[in-house]
């Protein structure tokens, strides 16, 4: 969900904040070199117990959106876990179809080489179909508004 649209950028909620959840915050996407593909955002995990961000490294977003919109073109299910990550695994995804029609993400956030110092996951429940559809559309949204 699209948390914010303010003069700081477009932000995109993943998961439920609250105060046993973990919620990601993806947000300020930004060209480092400028006309370069290499687009850098930033991802911030949340809940009462946990408050950590990393800046995370891709290559034109590494094909995350299409990545999520994959997985709504099957809402019907597929077998074992689908991954992604980013250009230097500062993120990473895996995903599995559940029974009851639910995709679990598991996303793995680490700090940035050479230090890679820390590792945290947490795993989002989604909705097959629409729900995974438009958080497929709303990281397209942050990750083209980067682009500018």
């Amino acid at each position: 969900m699209i948390a914010d649209d303010t003069s700081d950028g477009l932000t995109v909620r993943v998961g439920v904040p609250g105060e046993q959840a973990v919620h990601l915050l993806f947000s300020e996407p930004t060209r480092p070199y400028g006309d370069e593909p290499t687009l850098d955002f930033i991802v911030r995990a949340r809940s009462r117990w946990v408050s950590i961000e990393t800046s995370v490294r891709t290559w034109d977003g590494d094909g995350l959106d299409s990545f999520l919109s994959s997985l709504a073109e099957d809402f019907r299910g597929w077998e074992g876990a689908r991954t992604w990550h980013s250009l230097e695994y500062d993120l990473a995804l895996s995903a599995e179809h559940r029974s009851g029609g639910h995709v679990h993400l598991t996303w793995g956030i680490q700090d940035r080489p050479p230090a890679e110092a820390w590792h945290f996951e947490t795993t989002t429940v989604h909705a097959a179909g629409e729900d995974m559809q438009r958080l497929a559309e709303e990281i397209h949204a942050l990750l083209t508004s980067g682009a500018e």
